[in-house]
C-alpha cells in the first residue's frame, strides 16, 4: 500500500554486536540474507514490520533509513525533486522483489522509497 512504512535499515559498526543487542532487547529473530554479506533481516513479530541490520556504509546506509512504499518510483522521485528534495541513491533493482531509491527531504533526512514487484 502506497505511503506505508515497509522496511527499516539499521546501520552498525560492529555487525555481530548490533544483532545481539536487538535480538536480546526485543527478542527479534535475526537471519543472515543468503548472498548478502553483512546484512541480516529481522521481523518485529509474526506478520509485523521488519527490516535489516547491515554494516554502516557497506551493506547499509551511514544513518538509519526507513523505506516507504510508493506505487511507482519515477513519479515519486520526480515529486521529491519538485518539492525541493534530492536523490541520494538512484532507482535500483532488487531482483525478484522490487526496486528502491533513496531521497533526501528538505530537512536533510534520507528516506528510502520502495516499489514492490506487481503479481
Amino acid at each position: 500500500m502506497a505511503g506505508e512504512i515497509t522496511h527499516v535499515e539499521i546501520p552498525s559498526d560492529d555487525w555481530e554486536r548490533a544483532q545481539s543487542f536487538y535480538a536480546e532487547l526485543f527478542g527479534w529473530k535475526i537471519q543472515q540474507v543468503p548472498g548478502m554479506p553483512d546484512y541480516a533481516m529481522f521481523q518485529s513479530g509474526p506478520g509485523e514490520f521488519g527490516g535489516a541490520i547491515g554494516k554502516r556504509g557497506v551493506s547499509a546506509p551511514d544513518r538509519l533509513r526507513i523505506y516507504v512504499e510508493v506505487e511507482s518510483l519515477e513519479p515519486a522521485v520526480a515529486k521529491v525533486k519538485e518539492l525541493g528534495g534530492s536523490v541520494a541513491v538512484e532507482i535500483t533493482d532488487v531482483p525478484g522483489q522490487g526496486r528502491y531509491a533513496a531521497v533526501v527531504d528538505t530537512e536533510g533526512n534520507e528516506i528510502g522509497l520502495w516499489e514492490a514487484l506487481t503479481a
